[in-house]
């Protein structure tokens, strides 16, 4: 009996993450949905990133969390245009949170948005929010496990990155099992190692994202003339 209320359910939110999509796409806007566990570093890799964004490339952020604004005030400070939606106790944003939140944002003025999905490796993966582009976050003190555990997550990425990347020797993190468990679920899907404290491996991960906007503002314009 369940099954049936839950594919109505993501039916329903498919339907607005469409929507979402459609307006993003009108305003000229690319999307990141970013996704990780609680202490990845989702909002060090934004504020690594943003840091490091061409002048020209206006960015933003939606910040979902169960409760407080504490990510949101540490981008604020970083003059980035920042919403937060708190769930409650939902662990993931759907469609309809990201619509909602629209209204607070100044879309106009953004042209890369990210989405600060709630920490968690299960539930994200299942909500499309309307973004371009899913990324997973995992970090070297959670161990090289995940991917076989938590195959879903790492199924629908676009692109992996492994945080903290300065710590694998301390926490005897192997890159090598861990990659092959991404290459299982999803082998079209790049790994980019990096460390928001040292910025080591940032400047690639940054060229991968930067191809991709490059590649959706190219799209729109080919689009206009058709």
């Amino acid at each position: 009996m369940k099954i049936p209320v839950v594919k109505q359910i993501l039916n329903a939110n498919d339907q607005v993450a469409a929507d979402n999509r459609a307006l993003f796409d009108q305003l000229g806007v690319f999307v990141v949905n970013l996704m990780a566990s609680p202490g990845a570093g989702k909002t060090s890799v934004i504020l690594a990133t943003t840091a490091r964004l061409p002048q020209n490339v206006r960015s933003g952020v939606i910040e979902g969390d169960l409760a407080s604004t504490i990510d949101a005030d540490t981008i604020a400070a970083r003059n980035i245009p920042v919403v937060q939606i708190n769930t409650g106790g939902n662990c993931h944003l759907d469609a309809p949170m990201i619509r909602s939140a629209l209204a607070n944002l100044s879309l106009e003025t953004i042209d890369l948005l990210f989405i600060e999905n709630v920490g968690n490796l299960v539930c994200p993966a299942e909500f499309k929010l309307g973004a371009n582009i899913a990324v997973v976050i995992a970090s070297a003190p959670e161990g090289h496990d995940k991917p076989y555990k938590y195959p879903g997550m790492f199924a629908v990425a676009d692109a992996v990155l492994l945080n903290k990347a300065d710590l694998l020797q301390v926490f005897d993190f192997d890159v090598d099992y861990f990659r092959r468990g991404i290459e299982i679920v999803n082998p079209d899907a790049p790994l980019f190692p990096l460390s928001c404290r040292t910025g080591a491996g940032v400047d690639a991960w940054m060229s991968w994202l930067l191809e991709r906007y490059a590649e959706f503002v190219e799209d729109r314009k080919q689009s206009a003339v058709m």
